[in-house]
C-alpha cells in the first residue's frame, strides 16, 4: 500500500530521507542515482547545505538524460552539478550518462556497462525519481516499449511516443529502479494533480510500476489537490 499522504515540505523531507539512508548504508560508500527537473533542483539545493552526509563517500549516477550536450540548459547532469555537486565541493565520483558518442544506442550501451558494474557490486542505495504530468518517471513514458525491458536491459535510448516531452533521451529501466534499496519520489505543483489522482486510483501509469523494496512518495499538498504549497510547480 502506497502512503500518498501530502508532505508540507517536500524538499526538507527529501533531505531527511537521504540523510537517514546515508546513515543506514550497508557499505562504506553510498550509491545515489539522481534525476532532473525543478523539484529535483530545489531538493538538491537543500541537500547541499545539509549536515551528516560525507560527500567524499558518495558515488553519484544519473537515472535519465536528454541527448543534448553536457552544457545544454536541458541537461540533467548540468542541473545536478550546479545544484549539488559544485556547492558541496565535489563528491566521491560523478558518472553522468554519455550523450556525445554520436549514436543514442551507443550512449545507452556505454551506461549499461557502468550500471551493470554497480548492480553487480554495491548496488543502488537510493534512487531519486519524479513524476511527470503524464505519469512518467525517469524517461519511462506511457505506452513506450521501454516499460517492458527485461532484467538484463538496464539502459535504453527512448523518445516520448506521445510527443509531450521533447528531445531523444536515455533512461534506466524498471529493473534498475526496482533493484534500489530505496526509491524516493518527489512530486510538487498543481500540474501533477491528475497524475497523483491516477496513482491513487490504481491506474497503470509508469510511476505506479515501480516496485523497489522501499518506495517513498513525497507529494506536496498542491499536487495532492489539498491546496497551495508554497513555491508550487515542480
Amino acid at each position: 500500500m502506497r502512503d500518498l499522504t501530502p508532505t508540507a515540505d517536500v524538499e526538507g523531507a527529501f533531505v531527511a530521507t537521504v540523510r537517514s539512508a546515508f546513515a543506514a548504508r550497508p557499505n562504506e560508500r553510498f550509491v545515489l542515482v539522481l534525476s532532473g527537473g525543478p523539484t529535483a533542483r530545489r531538493c538538491y539545493e537543500r541537500l547541499a547545505v545539509a549536515d551528516d552526509v560525507e560527500w567524499p563517500m558518495v558515488d553519484v549516477y544519473v537515472g535519465d538524460e536528454r541527448l543534448v550536450p553536457a552544457d545544454d540548459p536541458d541537461a540533467n547532469q548540468g542541473l545536478i552539478k550546479a545544484a549539488l555537486i559544485d556547492p558541496v565541493g565535489g563528491v566521491g565520483s560523478f558518472t553522468p550518462m554519455p550523450t556525445d558518442l554520436g549514436d543514442p544506442d551507443a550512449c545507452a550501451a556505454a551506461y549499461q556497462e557502468v550500471l551493470a558494474g554497480v548492480l553487480a557490486g554495491p548496488g543502488i542505495d537510493l534512487i531519486h525519481l519524479g513524476m511527470g504530468t503524464d505519469g512518467h518517471t525517469a524517461s519511462l513514458f506511457p505506452g513506450a516499449p521501454t516499460l517492458d525491458a527485461g532484467p538484463d536491459t538496464l539502459v535504453l535510448a527512448t523518445q516520448d511516443p506521445n510527443g509531450r516531452n521533447p528531445h531523444p533521451r536515455l533512461t534506466v529501466t524498471l529493473p534498475v529502479i526496482d533493484s534500489a534499496r530505496l526509491a524516493v519520489f518527489t512530486v510538487a505543483g498543481e500540474s501533477k494533480q491528475d497524475a497523483v489522482a491516477k496513482l491513487r486510483a490504481g491506474a497503470d501509469i509508469p510511476a505506479a510500476r515501480v516496485q523497489a523494496a522501499d518506495v517513498r512518495w513525497l507529494i506536496d499538498p498542491e499536487a495532492a489537490g489539498d491546496g497551495p504549497a508554497g513555491d508550487g510547480a515542480g
